[in-house]
């Protein structure tokens, strides 16, 4: 969002805009989707879209991006805490559940989706891991390496057919990824 995004009438007009593409992606692949007809759902004109938004590619990035950080921060995710993990992994379960559209993103999709969750998982891990540093290894690359393990073991657990509920999906991701937060180095020689 840009820095003026705390003014009430954007903040507004930016949910109208995810709004209606949330509640047409309901219905139909993105692909599928104009801009004339989101703009129409969320009863603005197409000069109004583009004020807020280049395309609707941006448009379901800010969606992506705002919903996944939305479910993190309903967690109370801190780093304090010691289940962050299987707060942040129950949340990308949560997050990929309630999206819209088919079980798993077309490929038209999918890219902007990834980018955007990964982008707010990494945002929240790397806060953490700075301020609980692992000796030796670069914050934002943990930062990212675990975002991009978290996203792809919760995206092929949604992928797979007939896949059992994220309660026992959880468990096991958190358990793959902990090594991770915990890496020791070996010493240079």
């Amino acid at each position: 969002m840009p820095p003026n995004s705390t003014d009430p009438r954007i903040r507004r007009t930016r949910h109208l805009l995810q709004q209606a593409l949330a509640n047409l992606l309901a219905t139909r692949e993105f692909d599928k989707i104009s801009i004339q007809e989101i703009a129409d759902a969320a009863t603005v004109n197409r000069v109004t879209f583009y004020d807020h938004y280049a395309d609707k590619f941006a448009l379901l990035d800010d969606m992506v991006a705002t919903r996944c950080h939305d479910l993190i921060t309903q967690r109370g995710i801190t780093f304090d805490c010691s289940t962050a993990l299987t707060g942040i992994v129950q949340a990308l379960c949560d997050f990929l559940t309630s999206t819209p559209g088919p079980s798993c993103p077309s490929q038209q999709m999918e890219p902007h989706l990834e980018s955007a969750v990964i982008r707010v998982v990494r945002t929240m891990l790397l806060d953490g891991i700075q301020r609980h540093p692992v000796p030796g290894v670069a914050p934002g690359m943990l930062a990212s390496t675990v975002a991009w393990a978290m996203f792809g073991a919760v995206k092929e657990w949604f992928c797979t057919p007939n896949h059992g509920p994220s309660s026992e999906i959880v468990a096991t991701v958190v358990h793959l990824i902990d090594p991770l937060m915990h890496v020791q180095l070996p010493s240079p020689q």
